[in-house]
């Protein structure tokens, strides 16, 4: 008989949850929080669309080892009394699809929305043509000056004629 790990059966249920969720609302007491920095010791500061000072969150015990937040990901989370430093605690970390039902259900903070209103018809209206326009140039590759000095040598050259 085969016995797998504590760890690696806890992982599967993590993700087992993570991918059969209902998309629920979050409670009351729950909000929506954005991943700023992570402090180390899965601690990690966040913002709060209605809190203007940041502040840390931790991660409990069950995400720990199989789950990771990275700069700019979203959270639900917690508020916690026990803490002066840590003011939370993360319920769940969101996926686009959370986001997608939230924005939906029009709970999404407009702190967090990745377009406002007013771009997004304005880029509806634009060809995918622009797009290129947008693009900056790549620093990696020197510059081509070939032509521009190609017509300087030309004008020297006949100017000493």
């Amino acid at each position: 008989m085969h016995r797998s790990h504590p760890s690696i059966s806890r992982r599967k249920h993590l993700m087992n949850e993570m991918m059969k969720d209902d998309y629920e609302l979050p409670a009351e007491n729950q909000q929506i929080a954005r991943v700023i920095s992570s402090r180390g010791n899965n601690l990690h500061e966040v913002e709060t669309p209605k809190v203007e000072e940041n502040f840390l969150v931790s991660m409990p015990n069950k995400f720990r080892k199989s789950m990771w937040v990275k700069r700019g990901d979203f959270l639900l989370i917690e508020p916690i009394e026990e803490g002066d430093k840590v003011k939370a605690e993360i319920c769940k970390i969101l996926t686009p699809e959370h986001i997608k039902e939230y924005t939906k259900a029009g709970i999404w903070p407009d702190k967090f929305a990745k377009k406002p209103a007013l771009e997004e018809s304005s880029n509806k209206n634009q060809e995918d043509s622009d797009f290129e326009d947008d693009l900056l140039p790549n620093t990696n590759r020197p510059v081509n000056q070939e032509s521009s000095d190609e017509e300087e040598d030309d004008e020297t050259s006949s100017d000493e004629d």
